[in-house]
């Protein structure tokens, strides 16, 4: 493996990072007519498996707690989500999605697939094939990052 201080290893970070940052715009337009704005849709999904602490909605957002808890507030008054007590933490509560809450995640992830579908028709087979070939390095990249 090579050193944290290789200028070759640094670079590729470097390159990769950007490449990560302009894949978040893209996804954040991909449907920008939609309902839901980019941030109530990430807090939405971060839902899909049986809810999640408001700490942890505003770390994976990368805002404080009084921001992430504006989303929720709005996410509840549209009803697509509610705030229940932690079945682990009786001093917790978790937000979990309500079932209108869990149809607009599969609406716009059809709209964005749809999308992202067009986007990929444009590549080559050999550029589908490595594209498809880069994903499980970039779950173990996203795997380490969260742990």
């Amino acid at each position: 493996m090579k050193s944290p201080n290789d200028p070759e290893l640094e670079k590729l970070a470097q390159d990769f990072r950007e490449a990560l940052r302009h894949g978040v715009y893209l996804v954040r337009r991909l449907d920008a007519d939609g309902e839901l704005s980019a941030a109530q849709l990430s807090t939405l999904k971060m839902l899909l498996d049986g809810g999640v602490r408001v700490g942890e909605i505003a770390r994976n957002l990368g805002v404080r707690v009084p921001s992430a808890t504006e989303q929720i507030i709005k996410l509840e008054k549209a009803g697509l989500a509610r705030r229940e007590p932690d079945p682990d933490d009786s001093r917790a509560v978790r937000v979990v999605l309500t079932a209108e809450g869990r149809g607009a995640v599969e609406l716009a992830n059809r709209r964005r697939n749809a999308v992202m579908a067009g986007i990929l028709e444009t590549l080559t087979d050999a550029e589908r094939r490595a594209l498809a070939d880069a994903l499980p390095v970039i779950e173990k990249i996203n795997s380490a990052i969260q742990n």
